[in-house]
């Protein structure tokens, strides 16, 4: 490949290879960097980027979540709490794709965490810019028909994230109109990554970096370090990540309509890309009716083949999956764990499970077709599972709305279910009791440092 040429050249050169004239020529230019770079450290960029930087050797730090004794610097705090949210993709997606809450979410905690004593953030302050951040990502993905798709080319949240990261954070360190044009962008700058990182160890750092990237430009700005004032305007701004990039004027503030308002999120029950949930309610209902009268035992020696009609969507079709970041993003692995369990959990991506016996044969039975009606929106795309069995008879079963869903939220009881669970791995009962008081009451705590 072009890429393992590319690593192999970086691995094997060495100083032998290099000419005399390479030599000269490189000196000339590391002098005239150096030069440069000195003479650059007297300009007002530098001097504002200078300022900015101090936070890194101050006394300011964030929570690590989970460990109450360790700190870091905001960026670094937004960073690893970044990571940590999307690095199951167990976190929230919303139409159009993007994960939105990992990106602000992290960032403005760590900042409410950054402000001096005297001026306290309330939970309200916290409230308001964290849906800023959210509000900003729905209307930039609705500036494009092809954001309504699942993605191809970018990851959104690398995207989208990285912007309402950048206007949460605006807002709670309270910038003016300037600032605000400022921070978003600053925060273009730092936007984008490769959907080809999807299903690897790489994928979570696009949350991490959005949460950190958008917190920067906010902090940046606030120094007063300037950016294009039309970037969601041109196509060369944040038009750059959309062909059919076509902006609009946000309603009045005179009773603002809130895209969260109109558009609930989905909230998964397993972590998996969110297009699996349909595969895993319809094969679970496929299990339901083969083990009727089986013991409870799928009858892996009766079936022939398995069939998963889903869309088209290739970074979600994995036959063979090896790693746990693979198994999250295949269909066929989850239709087929679903079958042998009759449910997903976080277990099921588990290292002994991935390479069960009963798994792998099952996984050998089964693929995939795209019917021309299935569209890859997470809007409107549909999973259809079929066993067909050695004596001629098939089982199916097909999923519209999975439960989770926005068309089929999780139920309050469901949702702190799932909380409990996922917290009580790393945090005492009392505390995981005290989160879900604290966040039901977050307009009326005076200070959210108490998160």
């Amino acid at each position: 490949t072009i890429t393992g040429n590319f690593a192999s050249v970086i691995h094997g050169l060495n100083a032998n290879h290099l000419t005399d004239q390479v030599i000269q020529r490189s000196k000339r230019m590391i002098l005239d960097t150096l030069g440069v770079g000195l003479l650059g450290t007297s300009t007002e960029v530098c001097h504002k980027v200078t300022q900015y930087s101090k936070i890194y050797s101050s006394d300011i730090s964030s929570t690590i979540w989970g460990h109450l004794d360790f700190r870091l610097p905001p960026l670094y705090a937004a960073f690893v709490n970044g990571v940590a949210v999307h690095s199951m993709d167990f976190d929230d997606t919303w139409h159009p794709a993007t994960h939105p809450s990992g990106a602000v979410l992290p960032a403005v905690i760590a900042l409410s965490e950054a402000f001096p004593q005297k001026k306290k953030i309330s939970g309200l302050d916290l409230l308001l810019a964290f849906n800023v951040g959210i509000e900003v990502q729905g209307r930039l993905l609705r500036f494009s028909s092809e954001a309504r798709n699942i993605p191809t080319r970018f990851h959104p949240p690398t995207v989208v994230g990285t912007m309402g990261s950048a206007a949460a954070c605006a807002k709670l360190l309270a910038l003016d109109q300037l600032k605000c044009k400022n921070a978003l962008a600053i925060a273009a700058s730092y936007a984008g990554a490769p959907l080809a990182n999807a299903a690897t160890q790489t994928k979570p750092l696009h949350v991490g970096n959005a949460a950190k990237h958008g917190l920067e430009a906010a902090c940046l700005a606030s120094q007063g370090l300037q950016g294009n004032k039309q970037i969601l305007d041109m196509e060369s701004g944040i038009g750059a990540f959309y062909t059919d990039y076509n902006p609009q004027a946000l309603p009045t503030l005179q009773s603002y309509p809130w895209l969260l308002d109109q558009q609930d999120v989905a909230i998964k029950r397993f972590p998996a890309h969110l297009g699996t949930h349909w595969v895993a309610d319809a094969a679970s209902s496929v299990r339901r009716k083969l083990v009727e009268s089986s013991d409870n035992l799928l009858p892996l020696d009766k079936i022939e083949k398995v069939i998963l009609k889903v869309p088209e969507v290739k970074y979600v079709s994995r036959h063979s999956p090896t790693s746990e970041h693979e198994a999250r993003h295949s269909f066929q692995f989850v239709a087929c764990s679903a079958l042998l369990d009759g449910s997903m959990s976080v277990q099921s991506f588990a290292s002994e499970n991935i390479h069960r016996p009963a798994l792998r044969e099952l996984l050998c039975k089964t693929q995939l077709e795209h019917p021309p009606d299935n569209t890859p929106s997470f809007e409107s795309l549909y999973c259809e599972v079929s066993v067909i069995l050695r004596d001629g008879n098939t089982i199916s079963d097909r999923c519209d709305t999975f439960y989770g869903h926005w068309r089929k939220p999780l139920k309050k009881e469901d949702l702190e279910k799932k909380f409990q669970s996922n917290a009580s791995s790393v945090l005492p009962a009392e505390a995981t009791e005290g989160i879900i008081e604290t966040v039901y009451n977050l307009e009326k705590v005076e200070d959210c440092s108490v998160l």
